[in-house]
């Protein structure tokens, strides 16, 4: 039972042992927006979710809990709960990876001169995206807390976690507090390097270690689901971070091998093993997995906003009913914009540009401008998004020659496309898109003793199609000047 909790739906999918697909079931989850940049989630919906998702897939499959041999849980990365480790209440919202409320403290920590060490021990850019000036809020700004939550962090009264970390507490009625390293070395307070909390950062954000999750490898013993949730014990024995999932689950689990996946957000990611590569360009260096205690590592390129402004153009702005219809207006239009660009920065700009206060513009319009080119824009966003991110590995001297592609997004012909188009290289889709399902499937296959390697992750991926590019060289140039003249145009404004 793979649990995929994500940043707009918890999905379950259940794999037999051949890693064949037999149930799935999702439900949607809200995200709430209180103020400018502020992104929230009710904690007791993002587990009701993933409860009632749980709940459907074994009654598709039509199976009982007891025929259930492991349960691995993926989940959306950085998003930060802080509860009362007693009672299970939460002390504030989930904050999502994508809130911006912190951009002004990480600017002093920039002015400070500390963002290098910061960056040095985690591989991480000091932005609000990552869990630690979350929780910094969390304990000293939350306008819901008490006078004393300080002190019933340091006596292990209240218990800090990602959202891996709370599903398990919530699935062992509170008898695990794990966590994996993926997870971990997305907070902003792990040494990647060491394998450990880092000292040196707890004392620098005045985070009581007591707060924290023990750190295991991504296929190991998390703790058992309780049999109260599905009417039998299922043993967690996998859990990682639903970028690095993916990667399993696309087979790159050899050094050099790249994915892009292409959900709420877009995350480009290369195995890059057991070196850990720095990156020049502002990239991520982070734990793709960790197995036996052996890390292997990853440089990511992360864009906050893909999927969702697919959303955004359907629910707020009114001009599509489904997401599908996004590619009949593609099409309808043959894919030309009338020089219109859409930046879509509604809650800052990631890699390369990491601008946590800039926010989106539509470039380029004129009296003649339609719906379908305002939409055709949006999906362009994402491929020239992407094209950012793979000229920035270039700089770093890890060169993408082809990409393995997936998420919601890439049922999509059209935008796949226009994404080999625009990089230049082949793209390459799997018959099977749920690869977050099913790269946490292998580990908790591993995990309970199902399978002894990731080689099973390799035989299974199998080519649905191959895009190749197919675009004139002026063409993709002049397509791609426009978008950096409106880059450009942005980010001078919040200069």
């Amino acid at each position: 039972m793979s649990i995929d909790q994500g940043t707009s739906s918890s999905r379950v999918i259940i794999f037999d042992e051949t890693g064949t697909q037999i149930a799935l079931a999702q439900e949607e989850l809200e995200s709430r927006f209180p103020k400018n940049g502020w992104v929230e989630q009710c904690p007791e919906e993002l587990w009701g979710t993933t409860l009632a998702a749980g709940r459907r897939a074994l009654e598709i499959a039509g199976l009982k809990a007891s025929e259930i041999m492991a349960m691995g849980i993926t989940n959306q990365r950085e998003t930060s709960l802080l509860w009362n480790a007693q009672t299970g209440d939460l002390e504030y919202p989930a904050i999502v990876w994508q809130d911006r409320r912190t951009a002004t403290y990480c600017q002093k920590i920039h002015q400070s001169g500390m963002a290098k060490q910061v960056s040095d021990i985690t591989g991480l850019l000091v932005d609000p995206y990552f869990s630690s000036t979350k929780l910094v809020w969390l304990l000293h700004q939350n306008p819901n807390r008490s006078s004393d939550i300080y002190q019933r962090a340091i006596a292990g009264e209240l218990k800090f976690g990602t959202v891996d970390t709370y599903l398990v507490w919530r699935f062992t009625m509170g008898g695990s507090h794990k966590t994996d390293a993926t997870n971990a070395s997305r907070t902003q307070l792990f040494d990647i390097r060491s394998q450990q909390w880092s000292a040196e950062l707890l004392d620098y954000f005045d985070i009581p270690q007591a707060l924290l999750a023990e750190v295991c490898d991504s296929a190991d013993n998390f703790g058992v689901c309780d049999a109260r949730w599905f009417g039998a014990e299922i043993p967690i024995t996998g859990v990682v971070g639903d970028q690095q999932a993916a990667l399993i689950g696309q087979g790159c689990v050899q050094k050099g091998m790249v994915k892009s996946t292409y959900g709420t957000g877009c995350f480009m990611v290369m195995n890059t093993g057991q070196e850990l590569v720095r990156s020049r360009q502002q990239l991520l260096s982070t734990v793709a997995y960790r197995l036996d205690g052996t890390p292997v590592y990853a440089l990511e390129g992360s864009i906050f906003v893909a999927g969702s402004a697919i959303k955004w153009i359907r629910d707020q702005l009114g001009l599509i009913t489904q997401a599908a219809e996004a590619e009949t207006a593609a099409q309808a239009c043959n894919g030309e914009t009338g020089g219109v660009y859409l930046i879509p920065a509604f809650t800052g700009l990631g890699a390369p540009h990491w601008n946590a206060h800039v926010r989106g513009m539509l470039y380029g319009l004129s009296l003649d401008t339609t719906k379908a080119q305002i939409i055709t824009a949006t999906l362009q966003s994402v491929a020239f998004q992407t094209q950012e991110l793979l000229n920035a590995m270039a700089e770093d001297n890890a060169w993408v020659t082809q990409l393995r592609i997936d998420g919601g997004m890439v049922v999509n012909d059209w935008l796949c496309q226009f994404l080999a188009d625009i990089l230049n290289i082949p793209v390459e889709r799997p018959r099977c898109i749920e690869t977050t399902a099913f790269g946490v499937a292998i580990l908790a296959g591993i995990g309970t003793g199902l399978f002894k390697n990731l080689d099973h992750a390799v035989q299974s991926w199998v080519l649905d199609q191959r895009y190749s590019p197919l675009m004139e060289t002026e063409l993709r140039e002049k397509l791609i000047a426009g978008w950096g003249r409106a880059m450009r145009c942005v980010l001078s404004e919040y200069a």
